[in-house]
């Protein structure tokens, strides 16, 4: 069985944690997309662990990872990541692969990344890893793979640094290569997580362009970058906070317009913790995008929606969310394609009751508040997509699970 786990929003939902959750009864877990600027934090017991390119399933000691043909992989990052794990008593040895077709992040990536983001008149916020120009580089056809590593003369058509680079990392990258359509063809009765990076907002094709990822962080990505087909695909589940964030420059229709101290964006930036776990840049806080989510479900056949942060509206008396836009004027229900409409959009808001009691001890669905199942009613029926598993805290006991994604339907 193949379920995908992908962000409902621009990203930070808390995948890291729910695919987490999910591997314990999984085999194995693919990330299909993205790079080191990606973050996922996973919290077991207390004890936080921020992961950016190993699939989060690494934590259970008996579950094998693969790092998926449309990553951009960068070997230092990746390494100085698995040294952790290991000084943390993980061991993942023999349980890391990477798709033989992924492509690598070289030294000069990033330093064109950089200069190619000081040029811009609007700059996109990229987190300069060289993560854009691996995937450009890609598309021009003139990226490395790491199937290439062997290939001296394709290595002899590179920058002297970036081919030095390539052969230094080769004989440790090498052994943990493996054919993820073969593997996957071997492994078919296997229970699989998909595991995506940012989220659908930040799509190259159907998120907020120009300000987007340079991959697929769509669920159609799991099966063009995972080594499956897309009717192998069983079941995709998306990711959502209770409100919205985002990272970096671009359109934001929810966005808080207050952020000074003690303003409610301030707050729930506190609260739950919206620091990027890459950059540690404060994330932007606001409403929570019911119009953007059901465009997210829409564009990914969306089977169940996974609710995270919700802890985060103990406090308050009272909240909002967007059910429509005002754009100069006009009323509009559908997320817009024009970056000029999504700028100039202004959220129709819909105020909800607060619960104003700690949920973080919830086990079963009937133990929340009323208030706060009457929210999730809502978002239900808004979206036209059922609410399977909600979040109330960081720590993996902390999850409800109204009804397994490896039930078969």
């Amino acid at each position: 069985m193949n379920i995908v786990v992908m962000g409902a929003q621009w990203g930070d939902e808390g995948k890291g944690k729910i695919v987490d959750y999910l591997a314990a009864d999984a085999g194995i877990a693919v990330r299909f997309s993205g790079g080191a600027n990606a973050g996922h934090t996973i919290v077991i017991g207390g004890e936080r662990y921020a992961l950016h390119l190993v699939p989060s399933g690494i934590l259970y000691p008996d579950k094998t990872v693969v790092l998926g043909t449309g990553m951009v992989i960068d070997p230092e990052a990746l390494f100085a990541e698995l040294e952790g794990l290991a000084e943390r008593g993980v061991d993942w040895r023999g349980r890391v692969l990477i798709s033989d077709r992924a492509h690598i992040v070289l030294p000069s990536y990033r330093r064109r990344d950089k200069e190619m983001e000081a040029a811009r008149r609007r700059p996109i916020g990229t987190t300069g890893r060289g993560i854009g120009v691996a995937y450009a580089l890609k598309a021009s056809r003139d990226g490395v793979r790491l199937a290439d590593l062997g290939d001296e003369e394709r290595l002899a058509n590179l920058e002297p640094e970036d081919a030095a680079f390539a052969r230094e990392w080769r004989a440790r990258l090498e052994p943990m290569a493996v054919d993820l359509v073969a593997y996957l063809r071997a492994h078919r009765n296997a229970y699989v997580l998909f595991e995506g990076a940012q989220g659908a907002l930040l799509d190259i094709d159907t998120g907020s362009y120009p300000f987007v990822s340079s991959g697929m962080s769509c669920a159609a990505g799991a099966a063009a970058q995972g080594g499956i087909g897309p009717r192998r695909i069983d079941r995709v589940l998306g990711v959502f906070k209770a409100y919205t964030t985002r990272v970096g420059n671009g359109p934001f229709p929810t966005e808080f317009a207050d952020d000074s101290p003690g303003s409610l964006s301030q707050y729930i930036r506190e609260t739950g913790n919206e620091y990027g776990v890459t950059t540690g840049r404060p994330r932007r806080c606001g409403y929570l995008d019911l119009v953007a989510l059901r465009y997210a479900a829409v564009t990914n056949s969306i089977d169940r929606l996974v609710l995270t942060h919700l802890d985060v509206y103990d406090e308050l008396d009272e909240f909002e969310a967007c059910v429509a836009y005002r754009i100069r004027g006009r009323l509009v229900e559908d997320f817009p394609s024009s970056v000029r409409d999504l700028e100039d959009a202004e959220p129709v808001l819909r105020r909800f009751t607060g619960w104003k009691r700690s949920i973080a001890a919830a086990r079963a669905y009937e133990e929340l508040p009323r208030e706060a199942r009457d929210y999730i009613a809502f978002i239900e029926e808004y979206v036209e997509t059922p609410v399977s598993m909600v979040s109330v805290g960081s720590d993996r006991a902390q999850t409800i699970v109204r009804e397994s994604p490896w039930t078969r339907s």
